[in-house]
């Protein structure tokens, strides 16, 4: 038997109907690129007197599964990972063949996933379930792979097995959407003098840690929606730095296109601070505005996704 090799991962998830309880059926094959799921429990060291200088057993603490699963960003899959961190869009068409899905942050209730990790190399498969998306984050650059790191808390794990769960299961994947291919726009009009940029949305959940015999969370809770980031500008003029001075909120947009299909993230109210202009050297100055979006007049942001897949249900 040859020793596991990570480029044999298989990532397998369905959304629960019920909070960590893992369907039998609907599994998805999916791509990712690494991933930090699994569940831990620390020890906590005996702190009894009187018993010598070796001291005694520890104690196991609670347990935990909080990782980051980093994923491409591409016409298919991701769509799964939009679901489960907003919750079912709202689908349109078919459009020459083509669907349009809108995701809307601000869902009052959040779906939870099965994730089956598993590589055939062991083989060895485990499942981490009741798993939430907390966080979802991309960062743009004018080229290199485009990926978002999606943070999860999830109930629990099983314990290793030699055979996957999830059956046959469904392949989602591709194409990837890639980092030369988008655009940010400003007021509807594309920036020129945007070098990169972060977008960051958080669903800040807050976990149930009542007191059980296993150790385990009983759930989570949603809490306050936050979508922020930075944009770094070139050039001391520009309308980041007037939207700035103006203290204006702005409307802003990250998008790709990809084989007739596309991509948008649209913030549509938008605070830029005003931010210092320094000269470090002899090269462009550029200036980071680490804005924050607000929900004030609706969604503070709506994920637009096209494609060919029917439904995200």
């Amino acid at each position: 038997m040859g020793r596991p090799l990570g480029i044999n991962m298989v990532m397998n998830a369905v959304a629960e109907t019920s909070y960590g309880q893992t369907p039998a059926t609907n599994f998805f094959k999916l791509p990712l690129v690494s991933h930090s799921m699994g569940e831990e429990q620390a020890l906590i060291e005996d702190d009894q007197l009187g018993t010598g200088r070796e001291g005694l057993d520890p104690v196991y603490d609670v347990v935990t599964n909080d990782g980051d699963i980093v994923v491409p960003v591409d016409l298919r899959a991701f769509g799964f990972w939009l679901r489960q961190t907003f919750g079912p869009p709202t689908t349109t068409g078919p459009v020459n063949g083509k669907y349009t899905h809108v995701f809307n942050s601000g869902a009052s209730s959040l779906p939870s996933t099965s994730i089956e990790m598993g590589n055939p190399d062991e083989p060895a498969w485990s499942t981490n379930y009741g798993a939430v998306v907390n966080t979802l984050k991309i960062s743009l650059s004018r080229s290199g792979m485009l990926n978002a790191t999606i943070s999860l808390i999830a109930q629990g794990e099983t314990d290793p097995v030699t055979v996957s769960i999830a059956g046959v299961a469904t392949l989602l994947r591709g194409p990837r959407f890639a980092q030369a291919v988008g655009n940010i726009t400003v007021e509807g009009v594309v920036a020129a003098d945007i070098v990169s940029a972060d977008l960051s949305f958080s669903n800040n959940l807050d976990k149930v840690e009542v007191i059980r015999s296993d150790g385990r969370i009983a759930g989570v809770d949603p809490g306050k929606a936050m979508t922020s980031g930075s944009l770094t500008g070139r050039g001391p003029r520009g309308i980041l730095f007037t939207k700035a001075r103006t203290k204006v909120p702005a409307g802003v947009s990250f998008g790709w296109t990809q084989d007739g299909g596309s991509l948008v993230f649209s913030l549509p109210r938008v605070f830029l601070p005003k931010p210092k202009r320094q000269v470090t050297g002899p090269k462009g100055i550029q200036a980071t505005f680490n804005y924050q979006a607000s929900g004030a007049n609706g969604a503070q942001l709506t994920t637009t996704l096209v494609n060919d897949v029917a439904s995200y249900a």
